[in-house]
Order: structure tokens, then sequence, then C-alpha cells
């Protein structure tokens, strides 16, 4: 039966409660970034909700990209609900009533995980935990000193605490634990020294030595499933060629490649050799495309961060001149003085303002690639006019050949032949684009949708900071006081 806290009813985490604590949480000079219905629970990377009677976990889904949870000091009786928080690296849920580890299998990015002063009595379902280097599991009903066994498969295990536990009042505790698990820097707060090591593994040498030939038996099945795992995912990905290569009747040509058909072997080594080719050809192509869709995304990236950087020099240099002008106006002599002061600071916050949106629209608008074409023609055509004008003043260069001083004469013809050729590749860009799409239809719009919703997410939740500070500079300057 849990043990709830005198005089408090359990509780469920609910919206409200990680709201609170995220507002808690939140320093004071985000302002409006991090309150009410701007919030950005994608953001929020710790989250601490320690002494607050929780029975249940539950509502943490849309803490995707938390880091760090504290969920000491409750009634917890079970670990469910965390499935979501991959990105988790620090897990405290000391102090509960938590009697079985589960429900961890996701969290496969955890480095530190408490369990201490809880009601667990063996130690399972961890093996997704292979970067966990610090772990508390002590003042539980550990009885077995097996338990400890399990925690080999956790190779940068390097902290461990199993104190309080039933099975720490074996007098061979110490030397059993430091024997199976070489690598701990820190057994129960303490510092693991070279002379236990020694006595610890000349007492267990014997049990050790099977246990580590029965592990690489383990894992050299292990890395020949993988293998073929590995295989398999290969040649599910080359299944999947066929829809843009050549169309072939795939029947027939496997008729003619199988022995007893009367085909001549020269001839069906041929055909298995053309096969292979266009086989090959097929990966060279596939492999294009990814290259092609992983610098498009690198390029992307760059410009973000190009965009990014100009913002924050232009809000910096701001934020140097207002900080000035405030302490100006809060220390003006008179009140006209600081109402002109303080007009100013508005027409600056409204220069940012003006600022960080075109910033924010040239970003939005780097994605248009057609404009390329279009901005060679414009230059082309300037140097033809500015040639034209050089023939016609006589300064052009001297022993230029027949043909292009006669095409030079008439300024119509060779305008036209600039505009029809800017109009051919037009066409042929137009031509290149339709077959493009015609087949690859599903991966592109695949690929490019994914793209420009992750653009239009970024630019929304942009805007919408870019207004919250703008807000947050007004209400700042209107409650500065003369």
């Amino acid at each position: 039966m849990s043990q709830f806290f005198n005089n408090v009813e359990p509780n469920i985490i609910d919206d409200e409660m990680v709201l609170k604590a995220i507002e808690e949480k939140c320093p004071e000079d985000l302002g409006d970034l991090a309150k009410g219905e701007n919030i950005n629970f994608k953001d929020v990377t710790e989250l601490q909700l320690s002494f607050k009677s929780i029975l249940q976990i539950d509502n943490l889904w849309q803490l995707e990209n938390l880091t760090k949870l504290q969920l000491d000091n409750n009634v917890i009786e079970k670990i469910e609900a965390l499935e979501s928080l991959v990105h988790l690296v620090w897990l405290d849920l000391s102090f509960n009533n938590i009697e079985i580890i589960e429900g961890l299998d996701t969290l496969v990015k955890l480095q530190d995980l408490s369990l201490y002063s809880n009601r667990i009595s063996k130690i399972e379902n961890m093996d997704a935990l292979q970067e966990l280097q610090i772990f508390s599991i002590g003042k539980n009903n550990l009885t077995s000193l097996e338990d400890v066994v399990y925690l080999r498969r956790f190779k940068k295990l390097r902290t461990l605490n199993l104190s309080g536990n039933p099975f720490c009042d074996d007098e061979q505790y110490t030397l059993f634990v430091v024997a199976h698990l070489p690598n701990l820097v820190y057994l129960d707060f303490k510092l693991v020294r070279d002379t236990t090591r020694e006595a610890a593994l000349s007492k267990y040498q014997d049990l050790i030595e099977p246990l580590e030939q029965e592990e690489a038996r383990a894992l050299a099945l292990l890395e020949i499933k993988q293998a073929k795992q590995e295989e398999l995912e290969y040649h599910e990905r080359i299944q999947k060629l066929p829809n843009w290569l050549p169309s072939l009747e795939w029947g027939i040509c496997c008729r003619h490649i199988l022995p007893g058909f009367g085909i001549p072997t020269a001839k069906r080594k041929e055909f298995v050799l053309v096969c292979g080719n266009l086989y090959n050809y097929g990966l060279k192509e596939y492999e294009k495309r990814e290259a092609e869709v992983s610098d498009f995304y690198r390029k992307l990236h760059e410009i973000l961060v190009a965009s990014q950087e100009e913002s924050k020099k232009v809000m910096s240099d701001f934020e140097n001149r207002n900080e000035q002008r405030l302490d100006e106006i809060h220390h003006a002599r008179s009140y006209d003085t600081a109402e002109s002061k303080r007009a100013e600071c508005r027409e600056d916050i409204l220069q940012l303002s003006d600022t960080l949106m075109t910033l924010e629209t040239l970003l939005s608008n780097e994605l248009e690639c057609r404009d390329l074409e279009n901005h060679h023609h414009e230059n082309l055509m300037k140097i033809v006019i500015d040639t034209l004008e050089k023939s016609a003043k006589g300064t052009l260069e001297e022993n230029l050949p027949d043909d292009v001083q006669k095409l030079l004469v008439d300024k119509n013809t060779i305008v036209n032949a600039i505009n029809m050729s800017h109009s051919i590749r037009l066409r042929k860009i137009d031509k290149r684009e339709s077959d493009m799409l015609c087949s690859t239809y599903h991966w592109h719009s695949s690929v490019t949708e994914k793209a420009f919703q992750t653009e239009i997410d970024r630019n929304r939740t942009c805007t919408k900071k870019i207004i919250s500070y703008i807000n947050t500079l007004q209400k700042e300057l209107d409650n500065t006081k003369i």
C-alpha cells in the first residue's frame, strides 16, 4: 500500500502543474516569451516536479526535448508515460513507491538515473540504457548479489550507489561488486582503489573468466545478427529502385536467366551482365539523390545560421543603445527631455521590428530557385547592350571577326536572339522540371513538403517571438520612471 504525505491528496501530472513548473523555472528576463499562451513546450529542456504528491506520471508528451526531469519525493508507484522523452539525459525518481523497473525502453540517451529509496527488489528492464554513467538504486529491497551481474552490460557505468539494500550486509559485497564491474570508479560515494580491484579480481577470477567468455560469444552472435539485419535493410532499400528505373518485363527477364530454357550460356551471361550494370547504375543514382537531399538541408542550415547571426547582431546593437536611453530617461532633469528620449526609443523599437521582420521575410524567400535563370538573363542582356553601345561609338577591340561585326550592326537581331535563347532555356528548365516531377513525384513531394512545412513552422514561431519581444520592449519603455 502506498504511503502518502500526511494530509495531502495524491496528484496526477496535468497541464496546469507542468505549466506552473515551467513558469517557475523560466528566468524573469524571458518576459512574455515564456508566459501564457506563447509558451513553446518544445523549448523546455528541464522540469522539476519534486514534492508534488504525484501518484501517476502523465501529460509529458509535449515536452519532447526535455533533457532533465526531477520527479523525486513523490508517491509514484509506476514508471510510465516517458516514451516521448527520447532526449532525456538526467532522470530522478528517488524517494517514491516504485516496485518494478520498467518504462525506460525509449530513453536511449539517459546518462544519470536515480531510483534511490523505492521498493525495487530486482534490477531489470534497462537494456536500452547503454549510455548510462551514473546509477543510484540504494535503499531498496535488493537481496541477491546476482543483480549486480546485470549491470555488466552498461560499459559506460562509472558511478554506482547500492548502499542501504539488504545484500550490502554480505561481508563480500564490495569485492563482489568491484570484481563484476571492473570499470567502476565510485561505489557508494567512495572511490574504488586499486588495492580493492586487485583483491576482488583475485577472489572472483574463477567466476569472471567464464562470464567474460559467455559475453564474448553473445557479442559475436549479436554482431552477426546486426550484419544480417543491415543486409536485409539494404536489400529492402534496393527494392524501391525500380520505381524510377526504366520499365522492364522482370518476369520475362528472370526466365531468360534461369537454367533449363535452352538459352545459350553466352547469351545468359551477357544478359546477367547487362542487368548487373543496370542494377549498379540504379545504386549510383540513388546515392546521388540522397547526396542532393543532404546538400539541400546543409545549405538550408547555413542560410538559417547566417540569418540568425544577423538578427543577433541587430538585437545586440539595439539593446546597447536601448539600455543607454532608458538610463537617460530615468535620470532626465525635465519631463520634455524624458519624453523626447522616449520618442526616440519608440522609433528605434519600430525600426528594430521592421528590420527583424525583413530579415525573416528574406530568409523565407531563400527557397525560391527559378530566379537564377532570370538573373543570368538580365546580366547577359546588360553585357549585350554595353557591347552594342561600344560598337556604335567605335570603342570595341580591333580585329574582330567579320561575322561578329556584322552581328553587332543590327541591335534588334542580337536582342531577339538573346531573348529567344532565354526563352528556350526556360522551356528546357520547365521540361526538365516536368520530367523530374513525373518520374520522382512521390519522393520529391515528400522531401519538399517536409522542408517547407518545417520552414513554415519555424517562420511562425520566429514571428511570434519577434512580436512578443517587441511587446516586452514597449512595456519596459512604458514602465520606465523618470
